[in-house]
């Protein structure tokens, strides 16, 4: 896609005055922005914006339409959830067209289902657009599955933190012993904690973990460490949020399907780091 906002032939839905459209952003590359969300940027007479929504995006948007920030970081001044849910009630009964553009997809850790629940119970009509949520593209930009049949059977998507920034209340013990692979949103900040929980619940010192910042944008960081290391080496190369934590051997495969080295003609590290010893085709 280019810099045009132009979508291809189709019966594309219409924006109508005094609707919110809840829609995720993606990760931050552009490119993996949905045909529905460029849409909806073409129509919105007002986009409510989370801070991770990448500028570029916001560059597709209706050039008459109202920019408002509406984000919140870790630490940092931010928007409460009320008074945005609020102003999204408001903007809909002025008549507006609202898009309440949301990084990753709004249904996995962002929200999304208040403020959708909000606006129900308050007569505003929604509609939802998926986007490509960080645990899942964000990984795959460092050359991660989240699932692979050698690896896991199941994978488990946690918060690091709960409402009030504490440690998250998950019962770590639990997706410790059910989940081949864990990854964790959110987490930097508490990522110590929950390393000793996930250890003291049995998974193993040595266990792989990849930690992705700044993920599918060009200052991408990737660093690949272990569970009983990873704080003390997040802190040192100075690693920070917004990043995705991958746990898991599923984060070894990054030395095989690495796909942004290989394309600048870097070989693979180890074309079997799962060390099956055997070609995948044959399992």
């Amino acid at each position: 896609m280019t810099d045009s906002t132009s979508l291809p032939p189709g019966d594309w839905p219409a924006m109508q005055p005094g609707w919110v459209w809840l829609c995720g952003a993606g990760p931050g590359d552009p490119g993996l922005l949905t045909l529905h969300a460029l849409n909806a940027l073409a129509q919105a007479d007002v986009i409510v914006h989370d801070a991770l929504v990448d500028d570029r995006i916001l560059g597709w948007a209706n050039p008459a339409a109202e920019l408002v920030y509406a984000g919140k970081r870790g630490g940092k001044p931010s928007a409460r959830q009320k008074d945005i849910s609020l102003q999204l009630i408001d903007l809909a009964r002025a008549g507006k067209k609202v898009l309440r553009l949301k990084g990753g997809d709004p249904f996995v850790f962002g929200r999304g289902g208040e403020e959708g629940q909000t606006l129900v119970q308050h007569g505003v009509p929604i509609r939802i657009i998926p986007g490509i949520s960080a645990g899942i593209g964000g990984l795959a930009y460092a050359g991660i599955p989240v699932t692979h049949r050698d690896v896991n059977q199941a994978v488990t998507f946690v918060t690091g933190h709960d409402r009030q920034g504490r440690v998250s209340g998950v019962d770590w013990t639990s997706v410790a012993k059910s989940s081949g692979v864990i990854v964790i949103y959110m987490g930097m900040k508490h990522l110590a904690d929950i390393a000793a929980d996930l250890m003291a619940a049995g998974r193993g010192a040595d266990e792989p973990v990849a930690i992705v910042a700044q993920a599918t944008l060009p200052d991408q960081q990737v660093l690949e460490t272990t569970l009983a290391t990873c704080a003390a080496d997040a802190e040192a190369s100075g690693i920070g949020a917004p990043a995705v934590i991958c746990v898991g051997r599923a984060a070894l495969l990054r030395q095989a399907l690495d796909w942004q080295s290989l394309a600048m003609g870097t070989p693979p590290r180890n074309a079997d780091p799962l060390g099956l010893g055997r070609p995948v085709e044959d399992g």
